[in-house]
């Protein structure tokens, strides 16, 4: 695989839509790669499909008949869950693991959580550890990698995020890094993608609106969908060159709020990878 654009689900939220109604779009599109949100349990508006998520209950073979319906492919489960609360994450994750294995998917893209205010420092980093060695011995036996993403209090900073990627020593630990969480939060997205290249396994690329950024960037610890990529402060020609020199090879995920924007994302990230050194959109 060399660099390729995919496209976080999150863009369909805007329109209402279920989750094979956002695969149909992303194709239509013309994105190749998909990143699909999985929850337990019924939840009432992506049963009436009014919500892309889709449920672990079903079979995970259903999600690839819908994916290879619409001719795309998986490049990472969206199962962010809270590291430091273990009764909901180690369930959560070890089924998300399974799940991904089930149709193929290597990577769950995951983070810390929001910190429970009863933990001390020394105490967040020891439960993490819990809960990341537990889930990690489903995952290593699935082959399927956990990206720790930089989108709270601990991993907005670069130091944080790699503490908490190398509490394991486990080959499937791994970084989905994200430009936009990073920028938020006060870091700077071109040396931190440069600081975790040897455990980077999937990436967001999210792009900050130039208004949000004045405002929040050093206040935030991320947010959910960033704007189009190439609208924003992200300097998408850095992060390919970036990339091409770390051998990246893998799946940029887009995470914007609306189809306008994903498209032009689609074309702006094209047009870049193109002319980057050993580098190719697809």
């Amino acid at each position: 695989m060399e660099i390729e654009i995919g496209v976080n689900m999150e863009f369909i939220r805007s329109e209402d839509k279920s989750f094979e109604a956002g695969v149909e779009r992303a194709a239509e599109l013309g994105f190749q790669w998909v990143e699909p949100m999985v929850h337990n349990g019924r939840e009432l508006l992506s049963e009436a499909g009014y919500f892309h998520s889709f449920s672990m209950d079903n079979d995970p073979l259903e999600m690839k008949d819908i994916l290879d319906r619409h001719g795309v492919h998986a490049s990472a489960l969206s199962a962010h869950c809270p590291l430091m609360r273990p009764e909901i994450s180690v369930p959560y994750l070890e089924r998300a693991a399974r799940f991904a294995a089930g149709m193929g998917v290597q990577v769950l893209a995951t983070d810390e959580g929001i910190r429970p205010e009863w933990l001390d420092d020394k105490e967040c980093f020891d439960v993490m550890k819990y809960t990341l060695r537990k889930v990690l011995q489903v995952a290593e036996r699935h082959g399927v990698y956990v990206g720790i993403e930089p989108h709270q209090s601990i991993s907005k900073t670069t130091d944080g995020l790699l503490r908490i990627a190398n509490l394991v020593d486990s080959p499937m630990l791994k970084v989905n890094y994200d430009t936009g969480n990073a920028f938020l939060g006060g870091a700077d997205p071109y040396d931190g993608l440069r600081s975790v290249l040897s455990k980077l396994v999937h990436m967001h690329a999210k792009d900050i609106s130039t208004g949000l950024a004045q405002e929040k960037k050093g206040k935030l610890t991320g947010t959910p969908v960033g704007c189009a990529c190439g609208e924003g402060v992200i300097d998408w020609t850095r992060v390919a060159s970036i990339l091409s020199e770390g051998r990246y090879r893998g799946v940029l995920s887009v995470e914007c709020g609306t189809s306008d924007q994903a498209a032009h994302s689609l074309s702006h990230l094209k047009a870049i990878l193109q002319r980057a050194p050993a580098a190719s959109a697809k």
